[in-house]
């Protein structure tokens, strides 16, 4: 069996590490990177220090808007898929990448496997809310992480093909635990282990607005205690303008950090007080190590975080950021959410078994 896996951005990779070990055993995997990361310190970086395979084919898609992005990946991913004759077109999570591997495989008629579908915030205003629900309703194989994942696709008539695989994320988690941990850490920032917040913020809601940027400048210059932000270069690029970034330079104790590898920036999750944080990805990377999490948003696919206490939703709003922030607590147990640490197996039993 021939596979083709497609992926284009951090958690993407992440995910990529044990599961092209678990489909390689069982057949043959074809990796292609879209470049929707295109920035080397997001990409190559991440392939190298977790031993990803390298790209078999690179769509090269670079800078632009989704819609831009979108359809120079669907027009170039045609081109491998014709070359390659895959069995199965495997795609991750929700991101432009995501709808472009689903529409073009559906297109040519390709079987379509999506790894953590059955995710909703129910906010169809989020691209990423857009692009689960659309890839999820194209594809054969749903590989749900949680059982309200199921859940939700059984609501919304989906129940063939869906396997209850459990979070690949947290395999690669498991798997590279103790590499983090031998990391220099946040010493190497004069940071104290347990003193400070893990700020990340990335989404478009957060960053294409001028509105949008000044809430998030707010609430970072409100803190009011140590913190590191390893800035993603969209995001810098977002709040140059404006005197923005120079406004978050003066704030005292925020740390500007370039992007962290995921083994650095698991180190400083693994040592943080808290994390403050946009990213569906990281407000499970704290649940998997123990960690209280703010999340900027008002909604989260990861609802079980929340209900269990783990999570608190405040929006970008500095008050609220700062109510959650006085009240930070974490339940002694965390329960299995996310299965037991082997849902690369899980997926490409499972793939195999339905596609073969």
């Amino acid at each position: 069996m021939r596979i083709v896996s497609l992926v284009g951005n951090r958690p993407q990779f992440v995910k990529a590490a044990p599961l092209c070990a678990a489909l390689r055993a069982l057949g043959d995997e074809v990796l292609v990177h879209s470049g929707q990361h295109y920035d080397p310190e997001l990409a190559d970086l991440f392939f190298d220090e977790l031993g990803i395979p390298s790209p078999d084919h690179a769509l090269d898609v670079g800078p632009g808007t989704p819609v831009h992005q979108l359809a120079i990946m669907m027009e170039r991913f045609e081109h491998v898929l014709r070359d390659e004759r895959p069995d199965a077109v495997l795609v991750y999570g929700d991101t432009t990448t995501t709808l472009a591997g689903a529409l073009t495989a559906a297109k040519n008629g390709i079987p379509l496997a999506h790894v953590e579908a059955g995710l909703r915030s129910f906010d169809r205003s989020m691209p990423e809310e857009q692009n689960r629900v659309i890839t999820d309703h194209l594809s054969d194989v749903l590989l749900c992480p949680t059982r309200q994942a199921v859940d939700n696709l059984a609501a919304e008539g989906i129940t063939r093909g869906v396997h209850l695989v459990g979070d690949v994320m947290f395999d690669a988690s498991r798997m590279f635990a103790p590499l983090a941990a031998a990391r220099p850490g946040p010493a190497a920032l004069g940071l104290q282990p347990g003193g400070y917040l893990l700020v990340t913020v990335h989404r478009a809601a957060a960053t294409d607005t001028p509105d949008a940027l000044d809430a998030m400048v707010d609430v970072l210059s409100s803190l009011g205690q140590p913190a590191v932000f390893p800035v993603h270069p969209r995001t810098r690029a977002k709040l140059q303008p404006g005197g923005r970034w120079d406004a978050l330079a003066q704030v005292p104790d925020l740390v500007l950090a370039p992007p962290a590898g995921y083994l650095d920036f698991t180190n400083l999750l693994m040592n943080a007080r808290a994390v403050v944080t946009d990213s569906g990805g990281v407000q499970k990377e704290a649940y998997f190590h123990g960690i209280p999490c703010i999340t900027l948003r008002d909604t989260t696919e990861w609802v079980e975080t929340v209900e269990g206490g783990f999570n608190a939703l405040t929006g970008m709003d500095a008050a609220r950021v700062g109510a959650a922030l006085a009240d930070l607590s974490m339940p002694a147990e965390r329960p299995p959410y996310y299965g037991d640490g082997h849902a690369a197996e899980a997926i490409a039993r499972a793939v195999v078994e339905e596609i073969d």
